[in-house]
């Protein structure tokens, strides 16, 4: 009898339509090893063999500054450092006989420095270490490490630990701040883990401030370890904040070294403007000498004096962008014109149309922010200020509490102020939603 041949099984639509996509999974993910394994041996023979495209190679160079307004844009920028540093001899002096000394007998200080904002206290501190820095080959500095903290840029005090330990040790790895604290204790107790000095500038001092203050005091305590070469530069606005703020065991760390930076003057800002644009013959004598008069008489900040002059430059570029014929000299009417532009903007008219009691309020925000050296302050801290305010006026009918209070309301309605949803009135926290030179300039007549 014929031996039978068993019949297969026909397969179902659906399940060859699964091996057809397994298949090409298969496919795919063999053509991917094959890929990936020709892209390793490409590496390893050196490129010799090309299995990929080339990317194109830029030739451009970048382009550089031509004209003389383009070479005024760059060098008025704030963040343009240069060379020399004018109207700052002084201080320059101060800051590096005091590094320079401490450097050379391997011990440990600190010096406080203060001034309004704007007066270049770090682009001093800055210019100091870069002429120490070129001494250190010669052998008659020795070798050191920078570091530099900005209490704007830290989330919280402590992380000044982490910041510290990360630049002190040039690793990335990350540490709790408490951990950071140990470690930091550690290293600078034991003289025999200092190879060489360490110089730490520590910007915005006064944001670094805490109930303990157990972060200051940290800070100025290390240096005076025995053997320890640590030289603490610390940079804040106000010149009594160690005597205002800070708890006794903080100050008496910090000692008695203190430099203050004073406001630039009117010839000072003038040569500050002229030392950057006067070879570009950009600007008319007269519009620097009446950027240099309005600013010294509102706050002295030679950054203040820079927008000024970039925003006059900048409206020259439009007015010759829209076709109207003119030089390409910057003139008084337009410094007057960039001027008005700057206090017209919404904030300063809202300041200008306030009333004569929200001003003073306003005026005694600004006046607490610059004895606390911390732009925030209370209600009950601004309610004193502004009383002590009216009686040098002479202003028999002070407010009262309640009065000041709805001063208060009314300013944060304009966005003017900000305030925390605090419950308790009296200790509601207070900022200003603006500069304080915008509210010393707008209030010029006050102060």
């Amino acid at each position: 009898m014929a031996k039978q041949t068993a019949k297969k099984p026909a397969r179902s639509p659906a399940k060859s339509r699964s091996n057809q996509v397994l298949r090409k999974a298969k496919t795919v993910s063999k053509d991917k090893k094959t890929s990936a394994l020709g892209l390793l041996s490409h590496l390893k023979s050196g490129g010799k063999t090309s299995i990929l495209s080339p990317l194109p190679v830029r030739n451009l160079p970048v382009i550089a500054a031509q004209s003389n307004v383009e070479k005024a844009l760059s060098r008025l920028q704030c963040g343009k450092v240069p060379e020399f540093l004018p109207c700052r001899d002084n201080e320059y002096s101060a800051v590096y006989t005091f590094l320079e000394g401490k450097l050379s007998s391997s011990t440990g200080g600190c010096l406080y420095i203060s001034g309004v904002p704007g007066t270049g206290k770090t682009a001093t501190v800055h210019a100091v270490v870069k002429e120490l820095r070129s001494f250190v080959d010669d052998g008659s500095i020795p070798k050191f490490q920078f570091i530099e903290i900005n209490g704007m840029r830290l989330s919280e005090p402590k992380q000044a630990y982490v910041q510290i330990w990360k630049e002190l040790n040039g690793t990335d790895k990350r540490v709790t701040a408490d951990h950071a604290s140990q470690l930091l204790e550690t290293f600078f107790s034991e003289s025999e883990n200092m190879t060489s000095p360490v110089v730490l500038l520590v910007d915005e001092l006064d944001l670094l401030l805490t109930r303990k203050q157990t972060v200051l005091y940290q800070l100025f305590d290390w240096p005076s370890r025995p053997g320890c070469q640590l030289i603490v530069l610390a940079i804040a606005n106000t010149m009594d904040l160690p005597e205002r703020a800070m708890m006794g065991r903080v100050s008496s760390r910090l000692g008695l070294q203190r430099l203050t930076f004073q406001p630039y003057t009117f010839p000072q800002l003038k040569e500050i403007v002229l030392s950057r644009v006067e070879d570009l013959c950009v600007f008319e004598n007269e519009a620097v000498e009446f950027v240099a008069r309005k600013v010294a008489g509102v706050s002295g900040d030679a950054r203040r004096a820079l927008s000024i002059c970039l925003l006059a430059i900048d409206l020259m570029n439009r007015s010759q962008s829209d076709g109207k014929s003119g030089s390409r000299v910057v003139t008084m009417s337009l410094v007057n014109k960039a001027l008005q532009e700057i206090t017209s903007s919404p904030k300063l008219l809202a300041i200008s149309n306030a009333s004569y009691f929200e001003k003073l309020f306003l005026k005694a925000v600004v006046t607490e922010f610059k004895r606390c050296g911390v732009e925030e302050t209370s209600f009950n801290d601004v309610l004193s200020t502004l009383t002590t305010i009216c009686q040098m006026e002479g202003i028999k009918r002070i407010p009262s509490a309640p009065s000041v209070k709805s001063i208060c309301a009314s300013l944060a309605t304009s966005r003017l102020i900000l305030l925390d949803n605090s419950t308790h009135d009296f200790q509601q926290h207070i900022q200003l939603n603006m500069s304080q030179d915008d509210v010393t300039f707008a209030l010029r007549d006050l102060f």
